[in-house]
């Protein structure tokens, strides 16, 4: 089983407009809101690939009730802690020929007893599985290095951990003294971490994956958007090269990437089987107008014109 983590989940509402007009009122004839938030992303597409996921996280208020039900009747199993705080909205408004303006709030503030409550849940879900995804930004409250905790929380267990975050957060996860198994850094990301540009040509990309920051680290999955990723697996590289798609939406295919690391390491596939099935989905999901979303008759179809170099 896969346990996905959302620790700051979100109603995310989409308002589509012909155009936005600043300082005046603009009427939307179609809504759309969905349960959001960069784990939930990877728990939907996990659910359609017809493989076994739980989702958990912390929920409060009417939003997170919303969420519950959402995911529920979707046949999505769940099991949030609760929260006295109320979950966040986010809302994008797409606009002018493929703009798109966001407003996301921040979420609650979160308690020491609140993630206390938490980790019983966690620790109860994530050591019978084979593999946990932790997912997206930490709410107010939180302290930065609450991923490293969670890590040593599972210290002890046979559990993958595939840390999908950014920031100093994603840092204190790195610095810790237990590492997470894998990591999906986008180029932007990996700059920021260690402080190096990535070249052109992605001939630095060795070097820079080699940083003793990155000890301990057995999978580093570097995105590369339409050139597909650079792989460090153990002491092993490998150059993914993808086809040319038609986009429609891409937002959602970080976590959908991360969907497809997971399943393949909890079937412990070949890690080229592994690393075919991420970036498959990531593409499936930039396919589609729904974030989050594969359609699983093209799996094959992706999946075969996925060529890698070691």
């Amino acid at each position: 089983m896969i346990v996905s983590v959302t620790m700051n989940p979100s109603v995310d509402i989409s308002y589509p407009l012909d155009t936005l007009v600043i300082n005046d009122v603009n009427r939307c004839d179609q809504v759309r809101k969905t349960a959001g938030g960069k784990g939930l992303n990877v728990t939907r597409v996990i659910h359609q690939m017809n493989e076994k996921v739980v989702s958990t996280g912390l929920l409060g208020g009417m939003l997170g009730a919303f969420i519950r039900e959402n995911l529920s009747k979707e046949g999505i199993n769940h099991h949030f802690s609760d929260i006295e705080g109320d979950t966040r909205n986010c809302i994008a408004i797409l606009h002018d020929d493929g703009k798109q303006t966001e407003v996301l709030e921040s979420g609650p503030v979160i308690s020491e007893e609140e993630l206390v409550a938490f980790e019983t849940i966690f620790l109860n879900l994530a050591k019978t599985s084979q593999v946990v995804t932790l997912s997206g930004s930490l709410p107010k409250g939180v302290p930065v290095d609450y991923y490293s905790q969670l890590l040593t929380l599972l210290s002890d267990s046979q559990t993958k951990v595939i840390l999908d975050t950014s920031g100093d957060s994603l840092k204190c996860a790195l610095t810790g003294e237990h590492k997470p198994y894998a990591i999906k850094p986008n180029s932007d990301e990996l700059q920021a971490l260690i402080g190096e540009k990535v070249t052109e040509d992605y001939t630095n990309l060795p070097d820079m994956l080699t940083h003793p920051l990155f000890d301990g680290v057995a999978l580093i999955m570097v995105s590369l958007g339409k050139d597909g990723a650079f792989v460090k697996y153990e002491d092993s590289f490998y150059r993914v090269k993808i086809p040319t798609i038609s986009v429609k939406n891409p937002v959602g295919s970080g976590d959908s990437s991360v969907a497809g690391l997971a399943i393949g390491l909890a079937k412990e596939l070949p890690i080229e089987d592994t690393l075919k099935y991420a970036m498959t989905l990531g593409m499936l999901n930039a396919m589609e107008d729904t974030t989050g979303s594969v359609d699983v008759t093209q799996f094959n179809q992706i999946y075969d014109r996925i060529f890698i170099d070691k």
